[in-house]
């Protein structure tokens, strides 16, 4: 039966009223592809319509989306679909939540799967107009096709309820129009460094931000969402000219000190670490396991994700271990360990996977400790490697109790990389936390590329771990500077007293990685942004005579730890107040200063004044350097890809 409005239209004219936006007719579409009447049957393409449509409040779309939903992406999202369907009056919708409600409404009391709002809402709307919507005569779906989607909406709610642990997270996330999720930041403010002399704070060389980014301007053509862009994680996204270490330490410090391009008045403090580069044909063998998300949210995917982990695997050798773990609707062994030398056996397991079902995160990530422990190398490299979209909804999936799993592992010296794919429910607000607690990296792949970058170009960074726990404690000279601001780093903070706690977690530093921080500054004599404070009357705040007598104007400690150690060391490094003009600082100064601007302008920063996004691509097109790969020309490109995209708003 035809759609009211669509009678007598060909199939042709429906397709043309569909890509004209036309509601009604995306969702016909979107029929055509699931049911294969006047099209190929396709799921995906069925979906893609659907979605359309729903994007429009479409009611039967919104139902029909989220019957593709459950097997796609499991219960939760299929709920949402189907509860907005029902607020606009679908019949099925209506009867769906009815049946589901009638179900789940005796765990209420006791535990809230999610919050959809108040179950005594949706029941009294339901009660009401549950009669009216059996004879409904909307635009109507299968019977069986119908009973047969409420049944399986049905027994997963139950497989819900069975599993013991399970729990969401209260943490506040930004769910952005995709449907992705990201972990708010409020921009770090200045200090007075008389009240707040210590600065402290874990080093980062996660790289998962820029890839956001980029992906946002080049695929989806719009400004990422403030809450994606976290500053450190652009700047560390590119390597720098440092020197490489000449002691005993991992890695080596260098420091430099010019103006604020952004602010003349203001000083800019780049604080650089290099890692000791290894002979990766003479690094330790490496046990990994290779956790991969194949559930039905990785369709889109999964190809990506088999194409880059073949990347990494023609790299191995013969004393590296390989085994693979899916998960789904439950986790499962898809490769036993296998020595890096087989590659035929190892490409052929990772051709053969696939993507369907909801996604038992939890279940695969206990399974694929479980085989790392059993094959554990002493003294080797022992790493799983998570690739997914993080969109965990079956099992063990709440943040906490994911955490504090693979904490445990990591004591046990099993570290945790992660590999961001997928969009739409991407969970970035779980996966960044996930590899902080797991002693690993996150990375986001958005294309083959990037996959080249992380798993072949550097991997030794990416596998190899050379210190952990990296901290890094600046004390503040007051009699130079007045205050300072630590740019990004906003949830890698620490407090004072966590400098020396060798318990306390903190980052890693791999293999020729290098690690950049920014902290800008305000000298002694420069109007301060801060309100005045009276003075105190039990207490008071004065100088030493060193720091009165010293040409320091801040000192850096940094601790970490052996990665096979559990007792930190300590360097110490001074900073003297000895600025060159910004013309003259190094391309690693004057190119990490416009990276940092230009994180500052897609989130919007009040610290950023009137610089434009024209002025911060000149700085980058003059501080390129060697730029051997091209990744810093990208850049380039991309600053002018935002500000084209913010001038035809």
């Amino acid at each position: 039966k035809k759609p009211e409005n669509l009678k007598g239209l060909t199939i042709a004219e429906i397709k043309l009223s569909a890509n004209n936006n036309d509601a009604q007719a995306q969702f016909v579409r979107g029929r055509m592809y699931e049911t294969g009447l006047g099209s190929r049957q396709s799921e995906l393409f069925a979906m893609l319509w659907y979605e359309k449509a729903a994007k429009q409040n479409h009611p039967d779309a919104l139902f029909a989306l989220g019957c593709l939903q459950l097997s796609r992406k499991g219960f939760r999202p299929a709920l949402n679909s189907w509860v907005k369907a029902a607020m606009l009056g679908n019949a099925y919708g209506l009867i769906t939540l009815n049946q589901v409600q009638r179900k789940l409404s005796f765990m209420t009391k006791k535990r809230c799967l999610w919050r959809l709002g108040e179950w005594e809402e949706y029941s009294r709307c339901l009660q009401a107009m549950y009669e009216e919507a059996l004879s409904n005569t909307m635009y109507q779906m299968d019977v069986v096709y119908l009973e047969s989607r409420i049944e399986e909406a049905l027994e997963m709610a139950t497989e819900y309820l069975k599993i013991e642990s399970y729990s969401v997270s209260s943490l506040k996330t930004t769910k952005v129009e995709s449907g992705e999720r990201y972990s708010p930041i409020v921009s770090n403010g200045f200090k007075s460094s008389i009240d707040e002399p210590l600065s402290t704070l874990s080093i980062d060389v996660d790289t998962a931000s820029y890839a956001h980014m980029r992906r946002y301007l080049q695929q989806y053509g719009e400004l990422p969402p403030k809450d994606a862009i976290r500053i450190e994680e652009l700047i560390n996204y590119f390597t720098y000219d440092y020197p490489q270490p000449e002691g005993d330490d991992p890695f080596s410090v260098i420091t430099e000190v010019s103006t604020a391009p952004w602010n003349p008045d203001h000083q800019l403090v780049h604080i650089g670490l290099q890692g000791r580069e290894i002979d990766l044909g003479k690094a330790p063998a490496s046990n990994l396991v290779f956790l991969i998300d194949t559930s039905g949210s990785m369709t889109d995917d999964i190809v990506l994700v088999k194409q880059a982990l073949k990347m990494l695997v023609n790299n191995l050798r013969d004393q590296d271990s390989i085994s693979i773990v899916t998960y789904a609707g439950s986790a499962g062994l898809a490769l036993p360990a296998t020595k890096g030398s087989d590659k035929d056996v190892i490409l052929a397991a990772i051709d053969s996977m696939s993507a369907g079902g909801s996604t038992a995160g939890g279940a695969g990530i206990k399974l694929a400790y479980k085989i790392a422990k059993q094959n554990y190398i002493f003294n080797g490299n022992n790493r799983v490697i998570l690739a997914s979209d993080g969109d965990f909804n079956v099992g063990l999936s709440s943040r906490e109790g994911l955490i504090k799993l693979i904490e445990s592992k990591r004591d046990e010296r099993i570290f945790l990389s992660v590999l961001g794919f997928g969009y739409s429910n991407y969970a970035d607000e779980l996966m960044e936390p996930l590899a902080d607690s797991g002693n690993g990296n996150y990375y986001y792949i958005d294309n083959l590329l990037e996959a080249k970058k992380v798993l072949v170009k550097e991997m030794g960074g990416t596998l190899y771990t050379i210190a952990k726990d990296v901290k890094i404690q600046v004390e503040f000279n007051p009699e130079k500077v007045a205050a300072y601001r630590l740019i990004g780093y906003e949830n890698r903070l620490l407090n004072k007293e966590d400098f020396n706690d060798d318990k306390k977690d903190a980052g890693e530093l791999g293999a020729g990685h290098t690690v950049t921080a920014l902290y800008e500054i305000i000298p002694v004599g420069v109007a301060m942004p801060m309100g005045d404070v009276d003075d105190l009357k039990y207490q008071q705040t004065s100088s030493t005579i060193t720091a009165k007598s010293s040409d320091e104007m801040m000192t850096v400690k940094l601790r970490y730890k052996v990665p096979t150690g559990e007792t930190s060391k300590l360097i110490t490094v001074p900073i003297k107040d000895a600025q060159v003009a910004f013309e003259e600082a190094s391309d690693n100064f004057r190119f990490s200063s416009a990276v940092a601007a230009f994180g500052m302008l897609l989130r919007g920063s009040e610290y950023l004044g009137n610089m434009t996004a024209e002025e911060i691509q000149e700085i980058a097109k003059n501080a390129k350097g060697e730029d051997l790969e091209g990744y810093r020309a990208e850049f380039v490109r991309l600053i002018e890809l935002a500000e084209l995209l913010t001038s035809n708003k």
